[in-house]
């Protein structure tokens, strides 16, 4: 039997906490809610939770704001975003300041409750040693032998190939801006090189995918940044995300 995950429910709009809390709660949720981030605040500083989804776009303290003084005092506890399709930025924001996730309305609540307990589980699970191999699927990454492979056989990989595979496995589940890819590989100096960044990701996809247009581990997160398959939730058949032809068609849409 699965634990019991308290869930404390953040929106100004009544609609969206109706329409959450039956399917939550069927799946044995604890759902709370909250109007307004002052109101999220004070739930958080008296109670427990597991989890918290939080809306962006909020009057008074908003959502961004909301998530700074949350990791002010509960630095581990998941936090989810509610985000509309356009706010790339806002996303970008999010993830820098601590957010675990982001979900993007109108969303797939099946997609949204597979967020939440990975994002749980993640916070969960037992400290995994920063020198201990990690295992996704078919690859695996020694970070001190700095070898990668793929169905046991060895994958030959640059320096930087490794290290960008290091940062996204390591993170496993998370997405992690291009910023901070582009300042943990190359330095802070480097953080607004986003197509040096694409050109690298693009070779790695050609060395672990099996198609790397169609790829089920190294994921993008449009004009967001890059994610590595779940390692508690991964499955191949369903893992598969955007590859080099949305890579392209997000870089298009820049120039």
């Amino acid at each position: 039997m699965q634990p019991v995950i308290r869930i404390l429910v953040v929106d100004d709009e009544p609609a969206i906490r109706r329409a959450l809390r039956p399917p939550l709660m069927e799946l044995g949720f604890q759902v709370a809610e909250a109007s307004r981030g002052e109101e999220a605040l004070l739930a958080l500083r008296s109670g427990s939770y597991d989890a918290v989804l939080l809306d962006i776009n909020m009057p008074g303290i908003g959502g961004i704001e909301t998530l700074k003084r949350i990791r002010g005092f509960a630095p581990r506890l998941p936090v989810l975003m509610l985000t509309v399709r356009d706010d790339e930025e806002d996303k970008v924001q999010a993830l820098e300041l601590g957010a675990d996730d982001y979900v993007t309305k109108p969303f797939s609540t099946r997609e949204l409750i597979a967020r939440i307990r990975s994002a749980v589980r993640r916070v969960r699970a037992p400290a995994r040693p920063e020198d201990a191999p990690i295992e996704i699927g078919e690859i695996r990454l020694d970070p001190v032998k700095r070898v990668v492979t793929r169905r046991g056989e060895a994958v030959k990989l640059t320096r930087k190939e490794f290290d960008i595979l290091y940062c996204l496995m390591s993170r496993a589940g998370r997405v992690v801006t291009y910023a901070k890819l582009l300042t943990a590989v190359w330095g802070a100096e480097s953080r607004e090189e986003v197509e040096y960044l694409r050109t690298f990701v693009r070779q790695l996809r050609k060395k672990i995918e099996d198609d790397p247009a169609h790829p089920v581990y190294l994921l993008t997160d449009v004009y967001v940044g890059y994610r590595f398959a779940d390692a508690l939730t991964f499955q191949p058949e369903t893992a598969a995300g955007a590859g080099e032809a949305e890579d392209a068609s997000e870089a298009r849409d820049e120039a």
